[in-house]
């Protein structure tokens, strides 16, 4: 698989990363030891994980397949720390809270250190500075060798990887931020991938498969055993069963027809070839199913087959977005 630098850094990435939502509650370690297994033959090496996926058992189960089943050198392994189980506080990007959550992830993981380590999601009650100062510990530490952020829109990523180049040397520079980004769900071009690419920051797409509505999937209905008939997943899948996102999934199946591939290896590849974008992280339920998408690597789409899509899932960007001169 080929190799992407993340940002403007020195680290190298897969450009398929294998999520690990789903692990330690609907993936058993038996799968779990499959999809880990494929994606490392496969040439993959970025795995993303985080503290709150299946209440730590994620990071657990990928932490007990490391070295018995994968060597530890040959990943990437990437965290996220800052969700909290707390209905009044989402987010807690304090100091104290992220620091800890690191110690507690390299535990689960049993790893002295992780290669990427992410701030789950803004936090507004604490202030930028002192949640990116975590950042900085963790990195000076050796705990984590590159660090970014995740769920932060425009202006909260331009403000915090700003601050951090302010002094180089002292803070860390943010490698990445990852978001959710699909054909079905384009809101990261609005401002967040501009500010990206103009500060060297790489993007990683999570449900890039637009929470597997673009593998077309539910055009004739619901399946039982999908994420969308299932009692976790069935309101993470529902917005995008609407009638604009069922044209945008008829027009990824024309394409793939036409170029005699699958609906799903069309959606990745239009996402993974966009700019800014470093790797989309796919989660999958089984070695068949990653293994489904990780044949996108062999597939390049055509730029009318870019257009078209760009044309049909196109999101309304106008003022301030587009020159105000041409409005």
């Amino acid at each position: 698989m080929e190799q992407r630098h993340l940002g403007r850094t020195g680290l190298r990435v897969s450009r398929i990363g294998l999520g690990t939502l789903t692990w330690g509650r609907d993936t058993d370690e038996h799968d779990a030891a499959d999809l880990l297994k494929a994606f490392w033959e496969a040439g993959g090496t970025l795995v993303d994980t985080a503290d709150v996926y299946g209440d730590g058992e994620a990071e657990y189960l990928l932490g007990q397949l490391i070295e018995g089943l994968v060597p530890r050198r040959d990943l990437v392994i990437s965290t996220k720390a800052g969700s909290v189980p707390d209905p009044d506080r989402r987010f807690d990007g304090s100091r104290g809270h992220l620091l800890a959550a690191l110690d507690a992830s390299l535990a689960r993981l049993g790893t002295d250190y992780v290669d990427l380590w992410h701030i789950h999601a803004f936090d507004p009650f604490t202030p930028l500075e002192e949640t990116l100062q975590a950042l900085d510990l963790a990195v000076s530490s050796g705990r984590a060798r590159y660090a970014g952020v995740s769920n932060y829109c425009g202006w909260q990523l331009a403000k915090a990887a700003t601050w951090q180049l302010a002094a180089p040397g002292t803070r860390t520079r943010l490698a990445s931020t990852q978001l959710e980004y699909s054909l079905l769900q384009r809101g990261v071009e609005r401002e967040v991938l501009p500010a990206a690419l103009d500060l060297g920051i790489g993007l990683l797409p999570s449900s890039p498969l637009g929470r597997g509505v673009l593998t077309g999937k539910y055009r004739h209905g619901t399946p039982a055993g999908s994420r969308g008939a299932s009692e976790h997943m069935g309101l993470f899948v529902a917005p995008y069963l609407d009638d604009t996102a069922s044209r945008i999934v008829d027009a990824v199946t024309t394409a793939a027809d036409g170029l005699a591939v699958t609906p799903l290896q069309v959606a990745l590849a239009w996402v993974r070839d966009r700019p800014g974008v470093a790797a989309p992280i796919v989660g999958a339920r089984n070695a068949q199913q990653l293994t489904a998408a990780l044949s996108v690597e062999a597939l390049s789409l055509p730029d009318e087959i870019c257009r078209a899509l760009d044309d049909v899932s196109a999101p309304l960007h106008r003022y301030p977005d587009h020159d105000w001169s041409t409005l």
